[in-house]
């Protein structure tokens, strides 16, 4: 955790992650399929909670974090943030990754928020620490080097919600249910959504969404800009899977250097975001799948990217 607390400047690694354990599905042949693309990848978890997924060929370099907290509705308490914590910084490490999924496996929901019955049992000094290690990991989890995309079936309230606005892409279904209710609990939200939501959908939407605290559903959040996709609901995963796959298909340092370039570009001026555009550019000029690109596109064949 006194990583992601000491963390203030972005971190861009070129290096990559590893993966494990089980994603329950409720349909046999959604099941089989899934087992026959995923490869378990013996690492002990930090949490129960948290599962860590590497899918196997032609998937290789999709990884998933899956939320698994069923009593709870996947509700985030001291554990579970324990083990975000792991699962954002193994992806941010050593490894293949090219792009995460955070994906929920308990049905009809994402992530309800922070765990209140929890932070009842706290006092003042450790809800403060609790909330400031919650907002550390998602600034962590935005700035990953690898895109990553929040999976949203069902609910994606308070915290969950947060989660989902660290992601670089956010597809619902049309059952999603999402809102930051924090003000009716007489406080705000403390994990970034007063920043980030601004930022995505303007700041009267977003002023109107955190003062009343409502919630909307997933036509709506599509049609502010707050999700990327909607599409039926069970779906999402699908969808989320195959933008994954387009992405994968890509040369890896030039989607890092990518979203670099962009991440930290709008936070600047053009001449400053121009400059960082063009060091990006250099750190893709001299690469191996750069050369592997035009030999691809000349010979009209399909790229084989390795990252180097």
């Amino acid at each position: 955790m006194g990583a992601l607390r000491v963390l203030m400047k972005r971190s861009f690694s070129t290096s990559k992650p590893y993966f494990s354990p089980n994603h329950p599905f409720s349909n046999f042949t959604t099941l089989h399929q899934y087992q026959t693309r995923r490869n378990l990848i013996l690492h002990p978890p930090a949490s129960d909670f948290v599962k860590l997924h590497k899918l196997s060929a032609p998937d290789s370099g999709i990884v998933e974090v899956s939320l698994d907290r069923p009593g709870a509705k996947n509700a985030i308490g001291k554990e579970m943030l324990r083990g975000l914590t792991h699962a954002f910084e193994f992806i941010n490490k050593e490894s293949y990754a090219n792009v995460a999924m955070i994906t929920s496996s308990v049905p009809g929901v994402f992530c309800a928020g922070a765990d209140l019955k929890e932070r009842r049992n706290m006092n003042q000094l450790e809800v403060k620490d609790f909330v400031n290690s919650l907002r550390s990991a998602f600034l962590y989890l935005e700035e990953i080097s690898i895109p990553t995309i929040a999976v949203i079936e069902g609910v994606a309230l308070g915290g969950g919600l947060e989660m989902a606005l660290a992601c670089d892409i956010r597809i619902c279904g049309d059952n999603a249910l999402m809102g930051l209710p924090e003000t009716g609990l007489a406080i705000i939200p403390g994990a970034g959504g007063t920043q980030r939501l601004p930022r995505l959908v303007g700041n009267a939407i977003a002023k109107e969404i955190i003062y009343t605290g409502r919630k909307i559903n997933g036509n709506e959040a599509l049609s502010i800009g707050l999700v990327n996709y909607c599409v039926p609901a069970g779906d999402a995963y699908s969808k989320a899977l195959a933008l994954a796959r387009e992405i994968n298909e890509k040369g890896p340092v030039a989607i890092r250097m990518a979203k670099r370039a962009i991440s930290e570009g709008v936070e600047t001026d053009m001449r400053s975001g121009l400059a960082l555009e063009e060091d990006c550019y250099d750190e893709v000029l001299n690469t191996k799948d750069r050369l592997e690109g035009l030999s691809a596109f000349v010979e009209k064949r399909k790229p084989k990217y390795k990252g180097e």
